[in-house]
C-alpha cells in the first residue's frame, strides 16, 4: 500500500459553519442570513450599503435555523425594523434590529417546547404574523394585544408555508392528507379574515403559494408532469425541468418576483445541475440563464437578488446579485475556509438504458495516484423521493481524493426528472430501487470505473435499505455496504416513525394489513441469511426519531447469528443523521478502517 498525501482531510470535511435563508430588506439595502457553528446558530443583518456595521441577532434565546436550502426560521417585520425569529424553545420571539445581539428579544408565543412554531410571515400593515405550529396548524398573532387565533379549518393533516397576502387579510398556506406525502397529492388552502377556509386543489400536487403585489397568484405545480412555477392558472415557463424540489420542509423559496412584478427568478434543476433563471413576464418564451449551480431560497430587494448558492466546487455561499447586471458578490462562505478547491471536479451525467427505461446517475471520476488502484463507491441518496443535485459534498470529495470513483444514482422514485419517474416507485420500494442499483452498478463496472471485488454501496435512511436490498439481489456485484441509520424493517418503520413520515409506507409499499407479505419480504431484518455474503458497516444515532435505533440492534444480532459479518457503531446523542463534530470524525476513521480490511483490492498497486 503507497501512502498517500491526503489534501481534503475528515477535519476539513466537518469543520465550519452553515448558511441559511437569506433575506432582503425590501430595498435591497440589507440582507440577513442564518449562521450556525459548533451547535449554536444566530442571525447576522449585513447592510450592503455604506459602513454601518453588521448585527447579530436571535442569541438569546438562540435561533432554531433550517437546514441546507430549507428554511421557516425567521422574517423581518413589515417596517424592517426588527425580526420575528423560531427559537430552540419553540417559540417566536420578536427582536429589533438597532441594538444588536445585547437588545432583548420578546417572546411571542408559548408554544414549546412541547409544541414548535415555524415559518413567520408579517403582514403587511404590521399589526400580526401568521406562522404554522406543527406543522399541522396555522396561527395569526395580533402585536397590537399579543392575541392569537387558529386560522385553518382542521380538514388538512399537514399545514406548511402560510402566506399573507399583500392586503393583510388574505392567507394561504399548502395542506395535505394522508396517507398522501406533499409530492404526491395536495392543494392550496386559503381564508380571508373571518369568512370559511377555501380549497384551492390542483390536479396533482403544489407548493410555495404566493401572491404578488399586483394580485396575481405564483405557485409551483407538476400537473404537466414536471414541477414548474405557474403564474394563475398556467405554468409560467413549461418546460422538462424541475423548479423546486420536494417538500421535505417548509419555506423552500425556490423563486421570486422583482419588486415592479415585472420579471421572476427561479431555480432550475437539470438531471441534477442546478442553474439560475429569469424571465420578463412580457415574454416567457427565452428566460435568462444568469448562473450555473444549485440555487435557492431566492429574496428580491431593490436591484438585488440574493440566493444561496452551491455547486461540485462551490462550497456553499450566500449570494448577492445585482439585478441590473446580474453580476454576483459573494458574501459569506459556508465549511472550511481553506478547503482545497483545486481537488474538486464536477461529475459526469450518465443515463443508462436498462429493460426499456432510463436510469439517472452522476459520476465523479477518481483523483488518479500513482500506484494506487481503482475502486467504485455507489452512494445512494436517502427519501427514498429525494435527489442528492450537484452540490458542495465534502464526503464525496473525501473519497474521490482517496482513489475512489463515486456514483450516485437517481434510481426510479428519485426526483429531478420528473413526476412520472418519481412516481414509478409507488407501491415499488424495496424492488425498483434495488433493480435500478444492481444494473447501474453493473454498467458502471463493464466500463471499468470498478470491479465486484473494489465496489461498496452505501447509504443513509432509505439508502441504507436499498443498498442492503442491493447486497441481498446480487451478493457477487458488490465487496462490501456502509449503511447509516438503514430502515430494515417496514412494519416497525410504518407504526413508530415520526408524525411526517408515519404513512410513508402506504404508498412506497402498500397499506396495513392489506399488504403485511409485500413489507416482510422486503424487509432485510426478516431475511438475516441474505446478509451473510457480504461485510456491513452499520452506523446509527441512540436518539433517531425517523428510524428507530432497536431496528439496527436486532437486524445486527440476527445477521451475526446467521454467520455473517456486520459491525455496528452507536452514536449516543445522535437523531437521523450526525451532527457532533466527534462523531462525525469517527465515521470517517470506523469507514476506512472498515475499507481497508474487507476492500483490500482497491488499495493495493
Amino acid at each position: 500500500m503507497v501512502a498517500l498525501a491526503r489534501v481534503i482531510t475528515p477535519e476539513l470535511c466537518c469543520g465550519g459553519r452553515e448558511l441559511s435563508e437569506p433575506r432582503l430588506t425590501s430595498d435591497g439595502q440589507r440582507l440577513g442570513y442564518a449562521v450556525a457553528s459548533d451547535g449554536e446558530a444566530s442571525l447576522v443583518v449585513h447592510p450592503l450599503d455604506g459602513p454601518a456595521p453588521d448585527r447579530r441577532l436571535a442569541t438569546s434565546p438562540a435561533l432554531r435555523p433550517g437546514r441546507g436550502f430549507g428554511g421557516g426560521a425567521w422574517c423581518f417585520t413589515a417596517d424592517e425594523t426588527a425580526i420575528v425569529y423560531v427559537a430552540v424553545d419553540g417559540d417566536l420571539w420578536l427582536q429589533a434590529i438597532a441594538g444588536g445581539a445585547g437588545t432583548d428579544a420578546r417572546r411571542l408565543t408559548n408554544c414549546g417546547p412541547d409544541r414548535v412554531a415555524s415559518s413567520p410571515c408579517c403582514a403587511n400593515d404590521g399589526r400580526s404574523v401568521v406562522f404554522a405550529v406543527d406543522n399541522a396548524e396555522i396561527h395569526r398573532l395580533s402585536f397590537d394585544d399579543g392575541s392569537s387565533h387558529r386560522v385553518d379549518d382542521g380538514t388538512a393533516d399537514f399545514c406548511f408555508d402560510p402566506f399573507v397576502e399583500s392586503d393583510s387579510l388574505g392567507i394561504r398556506w399548502q395542506a395535505w392528507n394522508v396517507p398522501d406525502m406533499p409530492w404526491d397529492h395536495s392543494r392550496v388552502q386559503r381564508r380571508v379574515g373571518n369568512e370559511a377556509v377555501t380549497d384551492m386543489p390542483v390536479h396533482e400536487s403544489v407548493q410555495q403559494p404566493r401572491v404578488m403585489p399586483d394580485g396575481r397568484s405564483l405557485c409551483i405545480r407538476d400537473d404537466e408532469g414536471w414541477l414548474n412555477v405557474w403564474l394563475d392558472d398556467a405554468p409560467l415557463v413549461a418546460e422538462e425541468f424541475e423548479h423546486a424540489a420536494p417538500t421535505w420542509g417548509p419555506r423552500q423559496r425556490s423563486y421570486a418576483w422583482s419588486p415592479d412584478c415585472s420579471s421572476v427568478a427561479f431555480t432550475r434543476n437539470e438531471v441534477g445541475f442546478g442553474r439560475l433563471c429569469v424571465v420578463d413576464l412580457d415574454n416567457t418564451t427565452r428566460p435568462l440563464e444568469v448562473s450555473r449551480g444549485v440555487h435557492g431560497q431566492l429574496s428580491w430587494g431593490g436591484e438585488r437578488l440574493a440566493c444561496l448558492r452551491s455547486g461540485a466546487r462551490t462550497p456553499t455561499e450566500v449570494a448577492v446579485f445585482d439585478t441590473t447586471t446580474w453580476q454576483r458578490t459573494v458574501v459569506a462562505v459556508a465549511g472550511a475556509t481553506d478547503f482545497p478547491i483545486e481537488e474538486l471536479v464536477e461529475p459526469e451525467p450518465i443515463a443508462y438504458q436498462a429493460g426499456g427505461d432510463t436510469i439517472h446517475a452522476r459520476l465523479y471520476h477518481a483523483r488518479q495516484h500513482e500506484g494506487q488502484g481503482r475502486g467504485l463507491i455507489v452512494w445512494l441518496h436517502g427519501g427514498p423521493t429525494d435527489q442528492w443535485q450537484v452540490t458542495f459534498m465534502p464526503r464525496i470529495a473525501y473519497w474521490r481524493a482517496q482513489g475512489w470513483n463515486v456514483l450516485v444514482p437517481d434510481h426510479r422514485g428519485s426526483t429531478g426528472h420528473g413526476r412520472a419517474y418519481q412516481q414509478a416507485l409507488r407501491g415499488q420500494w424495496g424492488v425498483l430501487d434495488v433493480a435500478d442499483t444492481v444494473a447501474i452498478t453493473a454498467y458502471a463496472q463493464g466500463r471499468g470505473w470498478g470491479t465486484p471485488q473494489t465496489t461498496v454501496v452505501t447509504g443513509g435512511s432509505a439508502g441504507g435499505f436499498t443498498a442492503l436490498g442491493s447486497i441481498a439481489a446480487d451478493p457477487a456485484r458488490f465487496a462490501a455496504a456502509v449503511v447509516l441509520y438503514p430502515v430494515t424493517d417496514l412494519a416497525d418503520l410504518a407504526e413508530r416513525s415520526h408524525r411526517f413520515e408515519r404513512h410513508y409506507t402506504d404508498s412506497l409499499v402498500g397499506p396495513l394489513p392489506s399488504a403485511a407479505d409485500d413489507y416482510r419480504a422486503r424487509s432485510p431484518i426478516e431475511h438475516p441469511h441474505r446478509y451473510v455474503a457480504t461485510p456491513i458497516l452499520l452506523l446509527h444515532g441512540a436518539a433517531d426519531p425517523v428510524v428507530p435505533v432497536e431496528q439496527s440492534r436486532a437486524f445486527a444480532e440476527r445477521v451475526r447469528a446467521g454467520g455473517g459479518e456486520i459491525e455496528l457503531c452507536v452514536y449516543e446523542g445522535e437523531g437521523h443523521g450526525f451532527r457532533q463534530r466527534a462523531n462525525q470524525l469517527d465515521e470517517y476513521e470506523r469507514i476506512a478502517r472498515f475499507l481497508a480490511r474487507h476492500v483490500p483490492l482497491a488499495f493495493e498497486r
